[in-house]
C-alpha cells in the first residue's frame, strides 16, 4: 500500500487498491492534483522539504507537529490555499489574527526556510500551500508514523479569511456535535474527525487550552469528571487558578514527539488532554466511539486512515490551472512589499506567547 509505517513497505497489488480507494473517494476534482506535480520542474522538492524540517527538529522537536497544525488551519478556511501564511497588509486581515490561531499557531518560520531553499533550488514553481502539504507528510513520517504520496498542483490564494478562521475552525472546547458539524461543512466526516484528531498524539498544549477541565468544568463547580484523577491532580499543579495560561504540556502522556496510536489507548485510561479529545469516547452513544476502540486495538489501521483523511483533507478546494498564483514570499501576495507587511504586522502569531502548540 501506498500507506506504509517508516519500518514497513507494501505489494504492488495494495498500492493499486489504494490508487482505487483514493480516486473513487476523491474523483475528478483531483485529477488536477498529482503526485508528479513537480517532477520535471522541481524534482528535489520532497527532500528538500524534508531536510529542512529534519534540521528544524534538531532544536524543535514538537515542530512537526505545529506544521501539520498550519496545514489543518489552512485548509479548513477557504481550502488549502496558503491564506493561514499571509501577514497584515494594506487589503489583507491576516488568519494568524483569528482566536484559533493567534497565540496559538507556530512554525511559520520554518515554512519560510522550506521556501527559501526551494526559492534557491527552483526559483517560481512550488507553492506555499504544497508545502504545508509536503511538510505535513515528511512531519509526520519523521516521527515514526505513515508515509503517503502527497498530491500536488495547488497553488496559492490572493486573500485571507480572518471571519471564516474565527467561525470555522474547531476548538478544543466544543463538543463532538460542533466539530463534527464544521468537519462535515467542508466535506469530511465522522471518521475523518477521529482520525484527524489522532495528530494530537504528538506535540504540546497550553494550559488555556484545557484548564477549563481543571477546576469549574461547565460551571458545576468541580473538574471535569472524565478527566483521569492522577492525570487530573498534575494539571493541576501545572495549571494552578490564575496561573500562567501559555505554560504548555504534552498532549500525549506516554510518547510525546512519537507519532503512534497512544492517543487512542490514552482516551481509553481518560488521559485525553483536550476535551474535544477524550470526548471521541466519553460522549455516550457517539458514533466515534467504536472508530476510537478500533485504532486502539490496531496501529495499521490507523495509520491507514490518517494518510486517506490527509489526503482528503489537502483536496478542500484547491485553487489550480490559472487560479491564484505562485508566492514568491509566502508571507505576502505577490507584487507587495515585505516591508509593508510586517510593518501592519501588530498581533501576528510569531511575535506572541504560543498557547496550543500542537
Amino acid at each position: 500500500m501506498a500507506v506504509a509505517n517508516s519500518s514497513a513497505t507494501c505489494h504492488g497489488l495494495c498500492i493499486i487498491s489504494f490508487l482505487v480507494i483514493v480516486s473513487a473517494l476523491f474523483g475528478t476534482s483531483s485529477a488536477q492534483l498529482n503526485p508528479t506535480f513537480y517532477s520535471g520542474t522541481c524534482p528535489n522538492v520532497s527532500a528538500i522539504v524534508r531536510s529542512t524540517i529534519e534540521q528544524a527538529l534538531q532544536s524543535d522537536p514538537r515542530i512537526g507537529a505545529s506544521l501539520i497544525r498550519l496545514h489543518f488551519h489552512d485548509c479548513f478556511v477557504n481550502g488549502c490555499d496558503g491564506s493561514l501564511l499571509l501577514d497584515d497588509s494594506a487589503n489583507i486581515q491576516s488568519e494568524k489574527n483569528a482566536v484559533p490561531n493567534a497565540n496559538s499557531t507556530r512554525g511559520f518560520n520554518v515554512v519560510d526556510d522550506i521556501k527559501t531553499a526551494l526559492e534557491n533550488a527552483c526559483p517560481g514553481i512550488v507553492s506555499c500551500s504544497d508545502i504545508l502539504a509536503l511538510a505535513s507528510e515528511a512531519s509526520v513520517s519523521l516521527a515514526g508514523g505513515p508515509t503517503w504520496a502527497v498530491l500536488l498542483g495547488r497553488r496559492d490564494g490572493l486573500t485571507a479569511n480572518l471571519s471564516g478562521a474565527n467561525t470555522g475552525l474547531p476548538s478544543p472546547f466544543e463538543g463532538i456535535t460542533n466539530i463534527t458539524a464544521k468537519f462535515t461543512a467542508v466535506g469530511l466526516n465522522t471518521t475523518d474527525v477521529v482520525v484527524l484528531s489522532g495528530a494530537h498524539t504528538f506535540g504540546r498544549a497550553a494550559c488555556a487550552t484545557f484548564n477549563n477541565r481543571l477546576f469549574n468544568f461547565n460551571g458545576t463547580g468541580s473538574p471535569d469528571p472524565t478527566l483521569n484523577s492522577t492525570l487530573l491532580s498534575s494539571l493541576q499543579q501545572l495549571c494552578p487558578q490564575n496561573g500562567s495560561a501559555s505554560v504548555v504540556t504534552n498532549l500525549d502522556l506516554s510518547t510525546p514527539d512519537a507519532f503512534d496510536n497512544n492517543y487512542f489507548t490514552n482516551l481509553q485510561s481518560n488521559n485525553g488532554l483536550l476535551q474535544s479529545d477524550q470526548e471521541l469516547l466519553s460522549d455516550t452513544g457517539s458514533p466515534t466511539i467504536p472508530i476510537v476502540t478500533s485504532f486502539a486495538s490496531n496501529q495499521t489501521q490507523f495509520f491507514e486512515a490518517f494518510a486517506l483523511s490527509m489526503i482528503k483533507m489537502g483536496n478542500i478546494s484547491p485553487l489550480t490551472g490559472s487560479s491564484g498564483e505562485i508566492r514568491q514570499d509566502c508571507k505576502v501576495v505577490n507584487g507587495q512589499s515585505t516591508t509593508q507587511a510586517i510593518e501592519l504586522r501588530s498581533g501576528s502569531a510569531e511575535k506572541t506567547v504560543n498557547l496550543e502548540e500542537m
